[in-house]
């Protein structure tokens, strides 16, 4: 099945010349911030997977390159492409699942098994599959489900003010402040803020950073039938399930129009590409999308797609220094990265509550959307975020029994438009 894009999505040469004028402080520094939390938290679970495998310090700096570059160079293409902040990441849950499945299978093994995962997302994505599925969800399950998972970032906002309140407050109270009289560069200040606290601490141990470049290592795949049915099947299941469609989720929720099926379709193939050098799987971001498809990125939201170039721009430069990265975002204070990241998306997080409960008939789905959600349940291996998007669907159905034909009708022209 072919894949076409609608025709103001179209590469050309007018979408490049056009990005100098669209660039702004704000949207670079969003995308700095979404590329700070991709690192701060997600990079550690890679580092425990790699040292519970026994892998070697070349190896582990190859997978973090692989797993960046791929991110940075998808964030870019694809941001260009649709004019859209589309922000990439590498799998988290895939990171999760890993860090018990390194230790079972040969590192070989497990490339065969990242290559075998590759393949099948990428053909959800070029089949179209994927984007029909999707149609079935309604908006206000989507935007319940973004706020259930973007909840505990706000969370930890305050959380932090106890284990750090010299730190935490400062940083609050310059975001109310210049959410007041500058909204636009309200994150940026308060980042620049957390940073001379910190330093003013003694929090910021630069001292532990050291630089160098990395080796890319290209390991020869083999295929083992136990690594595709232990790995390869589990890492496209919570891959497609706890990235691609919560990611999807966001787009929609902030307003993006964006086909499911090419944003797929790409991050599969970049997958497959780089599987050798170690990358486990690129797919859609949620959390970090988050950041930069909100206001803070730009008032005008078909200029917020600066923030997912930049994000990728990041990726790659922090990328080409491996394990490096690693070390300077360990010298923050864990709490300035958990307050930055929580007042970023607190204007994602009100919006998405609003927008779950504006519709009557679906409070009561997008309100079992969100529960099931913020419990942070998982079952096989499969997170909340998901069965949050499953429980909702069904609540609606069973509330709602005129929507199943609603949705039908409009899977079916789905379908048909895309091919």
């Amino acid at each position: 099945m072919r894949i076409v894009a609608p025709q103001k999505h179209h590469w050309s040469i007018s979408s490049l010349k056009s990005i100098p004028a669209d660039v702004s402080v704000s949207a670079i520094i969003v995308g700095l911030i979404a590329t700070m939390v991709s690192y701060a938290g997600p990079l550690l679970i890679v580092f425990q997977a790699a040292k519970g495998a026994g892998l070697s310090d070349g190896l582990l700096s190859s997978w973090i390159w692989a797993i960046s570059i791929g991110s940075g160079l998808t964030a870019i293409i694809l941001s260009i492409w649709f004019k859209t902040p589309v922000i990439t990441a590498w799998s988290t849950p895939g990171a999760v699942l890993l860090v018990s499945s390194l230790t079972v299978y040969s590192y070989a093994d497990a490339i065969g098994a990242y290559i075998f995962s590759a393949v099948v997302i990428t053909l959800l994505g070029v089949s179209g599959l994927f984007s029909t599925l999707m149609k079935y969800v309604p908006q206000s399950i989507t935007t319940a489900m973004l706020a259930g998972i973007l909840l505990s970032f706000g969370v930890e906002v305050f959380v932090s003010m106890q284990h750090l309140p010299a730190l935490a407050l400062p940083m609050i109270f310059c975001y109310l402040f210049a959410k007041r009289w500058s909204p636009r560069y309200a994150v940026v200040l308060t980042l620049l803020v957390g940073l001379v606290v910190a330093f003013g601490l003694g929090r910021l141990h630069l001292e532990g950073v050291h630089i160098a470049l990395v080796n890319p290592i290209f390991t020869m795949p083999s295929f083992s039938l136990d690594a595709i049915i232990g790995l390869g099947i589990p890492l496209c299941i919570v891959t497609m399930a706890s990235q691609n469609a919560p990611g999807i989720g966001v787009l929609k929720a902030d307003g993006y129009d964006t086909p499911a099926s090419p944003l797929v379709a790409t991050t599969g193939l970049a997958s497959l590409l780089l599987a050798p050098f170690g990358a486990h799987g690129i797919n859609l971001a949620a959390i970090t999308a988050a950041i930069c498809t909100g206001k803070e990125a730009h008032p005008d939201h078909t200029k917020r797609y600066i923030s997912g170039i930049a994000c990728g721009a990041f990726y790659l430069v922090f990328g080409m220094f491996g394990v490096t990265i690693a070390s300077v975002f360990s010298a923050m204070p864990k709490e300035l990265i958990a307050v930055i990241a929580g007042l970023a998306l607190f204007a994602s997080l009100s919006s998405s509550l609003a927008q779950a409960m504006t519709e009557p008939r679906d409070r009561e789905s997008a309100l079992v959307t969100f529960l099931v959600t913020i419990s942070g349940i998982s079952i096989g291996g499969i997170g909340a975020a998901f069965w949050g998007l499953i429980a909702g669907v069904i609540t609606n159905l069973i509330l709602n029994g005129d929507v199943r034909k609603w949705f039908v009708k409009k899977g079916v022209s789905q379908a048909s438009s895309e091919r």
